[in-house]
């Protein structure tokens, strides 16, 4: 089993905003509108950071040649990319958010798995249902 990968402290993400971890493949977090998304960070496109493009609700736009991705599945949303970018779940505990790197290729939808955790204390289990943080509220 691979452990969680702490990122941040919740309130050094704010709203809009991404980091970029350096592991191989790099991941990238996102704060979209209160909820934490991980992608790997390199668009299925062409080798650009997705950590360094456009975030709009729960999409992200590649810097380099526009192709938007769903954060919540890894699913392109337009052309040029037509692979998805892996999923990962994201947990946060005691304040800290922690990345749960995915074992697997397969997108969240593939694997049924929830990448997302709200902002008001609760992580996301399976297909983006709520459960809880543990060590207390996140928020």
């Amino acid at each position: 089993m691979i452990p969680a990968i702490p990122v941040c402290r919740l309130e050094d993400l704010p709203a809009g905003e991404a980091v970029r971890l350096d592991t191989t493949p790099p991941v990238a977090v996102f704060n979209a509108d209160g909820a934490l998304y991980a992608v790997d960070d390199t668009c299925s496109h062409q080798d650009a950071s997705l950590s360094d493009g456009w975030l709009e609700g729960c999409f992200v736009e590649c810097p380099l040649h526009a192709a938007s991705f769903d954060l919540r599945t890894g699913q392109p949303a337009c052309l040029p990319a037509r692979r998805p970018v892996r999923t990962h779940r994201v947990t946060v505990v005691d304040g800290v958010i922690h990345v749960h790197l995915a074992l697997t290729d397969a997108p969240a939808a593939a694997r049924d798995t929830g990448a997302a955790a709200a902002m008001t204390g609760s992580t996301v289990g399976t297909a983006g249902t709520p459960g809880s943080v543990a060590g207390g509220s996140a928020a």
